[in-house]
């Protein structure tokens, strides 16, 4: 049977077992994006836009996520997310990929959600108040882009999470895991880096990720004007070979 073609009850069903609601999921028809073989959309944000995810790749591989656009004026990066969702197929791990992360910050070019909250500040992991660029809202986990992200991570469990940030230009190596970090600066080219916040990053993504499983998650920053030709054609194929994944 081709995929396309499943019945409603399966496709219920596949929705119902990895804890995705049934009317946001979606098996992908014969004439969509080639390389998505699942599409959920996981939240909603303050204003009510979806929160997207697709999954690329084969089961049974290394689950990976990556993720772009937390921050509204950071969207270079959803381009290597985007390259890999709409071109061939990915052989060789089993990708989930979340480009647009803050929606409204988005279609705003503003840092911060619809709230003026920095979602990179609002995860219940050293959450402080915090105030100016990095408001953190007015409780851990008070806005509904960050707990449709955790409620997802919950769900997946992703071995390892990359983050994309701007405009650092570096791979964060004060992490969970120095030697995947080395790794993935060597891949993408970027230079190692501390991102230590000048000090403690409080109610970060990343740092919640860390402390509650057992996978790991990276922060990767690019500068703030990377080529598109990097974002759309080099990058993707750079994070793929961290994994000695492909496309066909």
């Amino acid at each position: 049977m081709r995929l396309g073609t499943l019945p409603t009850t399966l496709s219920l069903g596949i929705a119902l077992a990895v804890g995705l609601a049934a009317p946001s999921y979606a098996v992908r028809a014969p004439d969509e994006r080639p390389a998505v073989v699942q599409k959920a959309v996981i939240g909603k944000s303050v204003q009510g836009r979806p929160i997207k995810a697709f999954r690329l790749g084969e089961r049974g591989k290394t689950k990976v996520l990556l993720i772009s656009t937390m921050h509204g004026d950071e969207n270079d990066t959803h381009r290597i997310l985007t390259s890999l969702r709409d071109r061939r197929p990915i052989h060789g791990l089993n990708l989930w990929v979340l480009p647009v992360y803050n929606p409204d910050g988005l279609a705003r070019g503003t840092r911060k959600n619809a709230h003026e909250v920095d979602l990179n500040r609002n995860f219940p992991y050293r959450w402080a108040d915090l105030d100016g660029s990095y408001e953190s809202g007015p409780r851990a986990g008070s806005e509904p882009e960050t707990r449709a992200v955790m409620k997802f991570l919950k769900k997946i469990r992703p071995r390892w999470i990359i983050s994309f940030h701007q405009p650092l230009n570096g791979v964060d190596t004060d992490t969970k895991d120095e030697r995947f970090a080395a790794r993935v600066a060597d891949r993408l080219n970027l230079p190692r880096k501390s991102f230590t916040c000048g000090g403690v990053c409080h109610g970060t993504m990343t740092g919640w990720y860390n402390h509650h499983f057992r996978g790991a998650a990276l922060t990767v920053e690019y500068g703030s004007n990377p080529p598109r030709r990097l974002m759309q054609r080099i990058a993707p194929r750079q994070v793929l070979s961290i994994w000695g994944a492909h496309r066909r």
